[in-house]
């Protein structure tokens, strides 16, 4: 989404995490930690983090301005997105990866393997609706999670809660705010994609 909403659309490849694909040597020789995403700029510099990525994007192409435009909003976004990664990302992955088959000794991202821990799913289910009533807080107060613009902590509490459905979890019925957001966002074209 965010690509799309700077009118990008560097060459790509698709990487399965189900089909253990970031495992292989290939992948690993661009990146060894064996994560995803990753970005390789025209200099060659790899970039594997959302948060790397998207400041690189934001300084390559500037608008439109996804991540604020004074010291402010700059902190704002910065904030909401780490509490959405937090409070939202984390524990939806930990739910998946402790209960999907496809991630069976494979709970954490990376090189390594681990076990599934099931209460660590349990508390992942729990966590995804504290993330709905967080989000339903503040999108009671503002437009947006770091404002009245839309910005990166928007994209990323979308995603989130677009990959919730993957462990059966969607925004309550009661949360107006949160819906009418969301419903605004999957509006846009780069939400289409």
């Amino acid at each position: 989404m965010f690509l799309a909403e700077k009118g990008l659309a560097p060459e790509s490849h698709d990487i399965s995490i189900a089909k253990g694909e970031q495992l292989k040597p290939e992948f690993r020789a661009v990146n060894p930690r064996a994560t995803i995403p990753v970005l390789v700029t025209d200099t060659g510099c790899v970039l594997t983090e959302n948060l790397g990525i998207a400041a690189y994007l934001e300084a390559h192409t500037p608008e439109p301005a996804l991540m604020g435009r004074t010291a402010d909003e700059k902190g704002l976004v910065l904030m909401w997105n780490s509490i959405v990664e937090q409070q939202g990302g984390m524990p939806i992955a930990e739910a998946l990866r402790n209960t999907h088959p496809a991630f069976s000794d494979r709970a954490i991202p990376g090189p390594d393997n681990y076990a599934q821990l099931p209460e660590l799913a349990e508390r992942g289910l729990a966590r995804t609706q504290a993330f709905f009533t967080l989000l339903e807080e503040r999108l009671r107060e503002s437009p947006y999670l770091a404002g009245e613009a839309f910005t990166l902590a928007d994209i990323s509490a979308f995603v989130f809660v677009e990959f919730a459905r993957v462990i059966q979890q969607r925004i309550p019925e009661e949360n107006t705010a949160s819906l009418a957001w969301y419903k605004a966002i999957k509006a846009r074209p780069s939400a289409q994609l």
